[in-house]
Order: C-alpha cells, then sequence, then structure tokens
C-alpha cells in the first residue's frame, strides 16, 4: 500500500502517524484489553509480530513461545475493543533460527509485508536488537524483552541523552545480575578471585565491559576478574 493510500484510509494521517500516536498504548495484555487507541482505525484485525529464536543453538530461550501466545489470545477472547469496534487479534510469529541477520529478515517481513501494528521480540540481544533496528528504521513500536538492558542499549548505540524513539525494552539489567552474585559469593570464604568466561556476542560483550559490565564492580568490592578473553 502506499503512503498516499495509508493517509487516506487513516483520515488524513500517515500509517506512521497513526501508528507514533497509539505506540505508548499498545504495549502488553493490558494494553490490548483496553483497545488500540488509534493503531487500527482503519483496519478490522490487530496484527502483531513476534520475533524469537525457535531452532538453533538459542531455542531454548522460545521453549515457551508457544503457550505464551496461545495464553495471550485466551485472556483477550482473540479479540480488542476499540472506539467502539470489535477488532480481531491475529500474532504473527516468525523464527530467527538464532541468527541476527535472519532475525532482520523476519522483521523486516512483518514490517513491509504483513504490516503488522506492533512488533514483539525477545530472547537474547542477538534476536531483540536486529528486530528493534528494523523496528526503528521503519517507525513502527516495538516491544523487546528476555534481554539484560545493557546489551539491548548500548549494543544498538543507544545514547541516554537521546534513547530512541519507536522501540521499548524491558528486563533487569546487569547491575542485578552482579549484586545477586556477589550477595551469594559474599556468604562463603573465598580467595576472591574469580573467572569469566564470556562469548563474543552481544551478552558477552556486554557482560564483560570494563565500565558495563563485571570488572569494574567486581573490582569495586574487592574481587579480581580473570577474563581469558571472548570465545566464539
Amino acid at each position: 500500500m502506499s503512503q498516499e493510500s495509508r493517509k487516506a484510509k487513516g483520515g488524513g494521517r500517515t500509517r506512521r502517524d497513526i501508528l507514533k500516536a497509539g505506540a505508548a498504548g499498545a504495549v502488553g495484555t493490558a494494553a490490548l484489553s483496553a483497545g488500540f487507541p488509534s493503531i487500527v482505525r482503519a483496519a478490522d484485525t490487530v496484527r502483531i509480530g513476534y520475533v524469537s529464536p525457535k531452532t538453533g543453538p538459542l531455542a531454548p530461550f522460545a521453549v515457551s513461545d508457544e503457550f505464551n501466545v496461545a495464553s495471550i489470545l485466551e485472556a483477550v477472547g482473540g479479540t480488542v475493543q476499540s472506539g467502539g469496534n470489535s477488532l480481531d487479534v491475529e500474532i504473527i510469529v516468525k523464527d530467527s533460527q538464532s541468527n541476527p541477520n535472519r532475525a532482520a529478515e523476519v522483521a523486516s517481513e512483518l514490517i513491509l509485508s504483513d504490516e503488522v501494528h506492533l512488533l514483539c521480540a525477545g530472547n537474547t540481544p542477538e534476536t531483540t536488537n536486529p528486530v528493534a533496528d528494523q523496528a526503528e528504521i521503519n517507525e513502527v513500536p516495538c516491544v523487546t524483552t528476555l534481554c539484560p538492558w545493557q546489551p539491548y542499549f548500548f549494543g544498538r548505540g543507544g545514547d541516554p541523552a537521546a534513547g530512541f524513539q519507536w522501540t521499548y525494552h524491558y528486563f533487569w539489567g546487569l547491575e542485578d545480575v552482579i549484586a545477586v552474585f556477589l550477595n551469594l559469593w559474599g556468604k562463603i570464604e573465598t580467595n576472591k578471585t574469580v573467572g569469566g568466561l564470556f562469548p563474543n556476542d552481544g551478552d558477552g560483550n556486554a557482560w564483560g565491559h570494563p565500565e558495563l559490565g563485571f570488572p569494574k564492580p567486581l573490582a569495586g568490592a574487592g574481587y579480581t576478574l580473570i577474563d581469558p578473553g571472548r570465545y566464539p
């Protein structure tokens, strides 16, 4: 559909205008239950795209996907109310195959071919980051999770002073992981020497980062971190 056609169907506003207006209200089941504000005013179906590593080495992260998607559809009864209209809810699931390039490819398909109103992704920065990047480029609301916020935000070149316009993320951060480990280690007597094995990917590069990851807070707590470098 052309930009002009989208504008005509949206009552004088482009699809991007409509998406932007409804982005803040389109997060999660609560938003579904309340209805999509104006995102799908001219549509009969709310289309949500979901990208996850259902196959490949990251597949264990996606074991609960089928259950979660079914539970969401059950929770909203398959439809939502918006502007006095009943809209069907469709969740289109795409497999990233545990490959960042594939994740970006299927995210692009969901945006440009399926014309989803909301994009979601989860399970490691190899999935969340390329999907969120595609959403940001194409100006489509995107919500991601199951990735510490540091690999997501800084891994995408995020600027804390600016943030992102279209992409949103929620999950705990490395500060939470570090606090838990330090609390556990503090309960036993050790030589305070820690070995760190971090992979050469979004997570590993963030966990081993000298400022954003483990090294600095561990040193502050009196621990020595032995890091032999990133492994493939």
